[in-house]
């Protein structure tokens, strides 16, 4: 990120430098999918494609936004967030929703917010599958805090920003992004019970790289097929139940049960229930093979998750099938599936540091090939969370 041409585009919008400059991580996730708003552990890495956010605050009681790749502002007053309308009184732009859903839910949470002037940027592409919205929100809550005589546990404030995308926003997403650009370590993948809320890093074999590669194929996470993934897998636990009394989410099914009792689910909602239930089983594997050293074991599994994904919970497209199985002809490919919610977006790849450039290379040249469309792909390093870095 060119930190001096945020601090100049601040200093040409604002008229003064900023106070602070603050950054805030998108995530891949390596296994996991779908797993997190059922009670299960997940493997996510933040990743050195993140938002940086110039800031200055304005003794007032007004947040004046400047998205610096859209070329659009706003100006909202902090003390009447509730009617979602700027300065003016006309209805928030989708984009400044993010913003003001995080300072909505902060002051809720009785935290004093002061009035800022913000410009801020993104590398994390929009709706690939990657936490950009996520990303945002981290950026503006270490920010508010940054300024503002309180603290927070890093847990508790991707609580609150989870918060501000569930019920200002409106898009019912898990914990997972907001924890995994909140928590992100260096060089490790982040194992995540969303029940529990434990966690810890597991480090990522040596000499490896994640590899993004967007399908170009976007999607919204607000579309009814998503939330009939999730409608079928509470279906799933309600029907469960019955023969399982002491279950309230399919992570606590385990694959035995789930066999036995498995025929009394109409086929779909029994598809949706196998995939969430192997996936959980993966992630588990995964943390195994990560810690044993085992690069083969860990990149079958990603593997054998996206092709859950594609077969049982059916969230792939065409493109992101042809993203994977070229990926899987590459030399030094250790391992790739889709990321994020499906429907779109992103893959992820597990690459030998030493054939990156040649992977990037055949993969692009592959996907031209057999779909005639362009892929941009991102060459990523697991990194640190949200913070400060300047100022």
């Amino acid at each position: 990120m060119d930190i001096p041409r945020l601090r100049r585009d601040f200093l040409r919008r604002v008229g003064h430098e900023p106070e602070k400059i603050f950054r805030a991580p998108g995530r891949v996730n390596l296994l996991g999918e779908h797993v997190d708003y059922n009670g299960g552990p997940v493997l996510p890495a933040a990743i050195d494609r993140a938002v940086y956010l110039a800031a200055r605050s304005n003794k007032s009681t007004m947040l004046e936004l400047y998205a610096l790749d859209l070329d659009e502002e706003t100006t909202i007053d902090l003390e009447i967030l509730e009617a979602k309308q700027d300065s003016a009184g006309k209805p928030l732009p989708g984009w400044a929703c993010y913003p003001a859903g995080v300072a909505w839910s902060l002051s809720n949470a009785g935290l004093q917010l002061s009035g800022m002037q913000a410009v801020y940027c993104s590398e994390v592409p929009i709706g690939a599958g990657l936490s950009s919205s996520a990303a945002v929100e981290m950026a503006f809550a270490v920010t508010w805090q940054a300024f503002g005589d309180w603290t927070l546990e890093r847990m508790t404030l991707a609580k609150l920003c989870q918060q501000a995308e569930n019920e200002y926003v409106g898009v019912a997403s898990g914990l997972m992004d907001q924890f995994a650009s909140a928590h992100g370590v260096a060089g490790s993948a982040l194992y995540f019970d969303t029940r529990s809320l434990d966690w810890y890093p597991v480090p990522l074999p040596p000499d490896t790289v994640l590899i993004v590669a967007d399908s170009g194929i976007r999607r919204s996470l607000t579309s009814s097929a998503y939330n009939e993934r999730r409608a079928s897998c509470e279906e799933a636990v309600a029907i469960l139940k019955q023969q399982l009394p002491w279950i309230e989410m399919l992570a606590d099914v385990n694959p035995e049960d789930f066999d036995n009792y498995q025929d009394h689910l109409p086929p779909e909602v029994s598809l949706r229930a196998q995939h969430v239930i192997g996936e959980i089983e993966r992630v588990g594997s995964a943390v195994s093979a990560l810690e044993s050293g085992d690069c083969e074991r860990f990149g079958m599994l990603m593997y054998a998750g996206h092709a859950s994904l594609r077969d049982l919970y059916q969230v792939s497209t065409p493109e992101l099938d042809m993203l994977v199985e070229i990926a899987s002809r590459i030399p030094g490919c250790i391992g790739a599936r889709l990321t994020g919610a499906g429907f779109g977006g992103c893959t992820i790849n597990l690459v030998e540091e030493h054939q990156a450039q040649d992977f990037m290379y055949r993969l692009k040249a592959g996907y031209l090939e057999e779909t005639g469309k362009e892929t941009n792909i991102y060459l990523c390093q697991a990194s640190q969370g949200a913070g400060q870095i300047e100022g």
